[in-house]
C-alpha cells in the first residue's frame, strides 16, 4: 500500500492547513504548550507543532476537534475563510451606535458584547462603538452568519453608525453604508 503522506498533492494542503492552525493558535495568544495544558494532553505540543508545519497530517475528525477546541469555524481551517487575507481584513469598518443598539431586544447578546468591549478598552464615550475585524468575527458567531448577513443585519436593525464603510473588494473603493 503506498504511503500517500508524502504525496506531492496532500502536502501543500497540509501545510496550508498548519499555517491556519497556527494562525489561529497565535491569535489565541496560545503557545504550544498552553494548547497542551489547556487541552488536558489531548493534544500534545509536538503533534500541534508538527500538524502546523504540515509534517503530519490531520483526519477530518480530529481536524473538527481542533477546530472546536480553538472555537473557529472548520470552514476557516481548510481555507475557506482565509485569516492572512489582507484585503479582506480591511474590508469593513463598522461602527455601531450604541444608543440605538441597546432599543433592540433581539440583539441583547451584541449589546452585552459591546459592554464589555467597552469595559476593556476603556472606551467610555457611550455613543459609537468602533468594531475590530476580531468583534466582527465574534459578532458574526453570535448571531450565525457571515459579514455580509451581519451587515444586513445591523443595517435593518439601523444600528451602524455613519462612520461605517465597507470596501468592495472588486474595485477596492469605499462606500458608505
Amino acid at each position: 500500500m503506498p504511503d500517500d503522506s508524502n504525496d506531492d498533492t496532500t502536502l501543500p494542503f497540509s501545510r496550508e492547513v498548519g499555517q491556519r492552525l497556527r494562525a489561529v493558535r497565535r491569535q489565541r495568544r496560545l503557545s504550544l504548550d498552553d494548547v497542551e495544558r489547556q487541552s488536558d494532553g489531548r493534544w500534545s505540543a509536538s503533534a500541534i507543532g508538527a500538524y502546523e508545519r504540515g509534517f503530519r497530517n490531520l483526519s477530518l475528525p480530529r481536524l473538527r476537534e481542533l477546530a472546536e477546541f480553538y472555537d473557529v469555524p472548520m470552514a476557516t481551517l481548510l481555507g475557506e475563510i482565509d485569516l492572512r487575507d489582507d484585503d479582506r481584513a480591511g474590508s469593513v469598518k463598522i461602527v455601531l451606535d450604541l444608543t440605538n443598539l441597546e432599543g433592540i431586544a433581539e440583539a441583547a447578546p451584541l449589546v452585552r458584547y459591546a459592554r464589555s468591549i467597552v469595559l476593556e478598552r476603556g472606551d467610555w464615550n457611550g455613543r459609537v462603538l468602533s468594531i475590530r475585524r476580531d468583534d466582527v468575527r465574534a459578532l458574526c458567531s453570535m448571531l450565525q452568519v457571515d459579514e455580509a448577513g451581519l451587515l444586513t443585519q445591523l443595517e435593518a436593525w439601523k444600528v451602524l453608525s455613519d462612520a461605517t464603510t465597507v470596501i468592495d473588494l472588486t474595485d477596492k473603493a469605499p462606500a458608505a453604508v
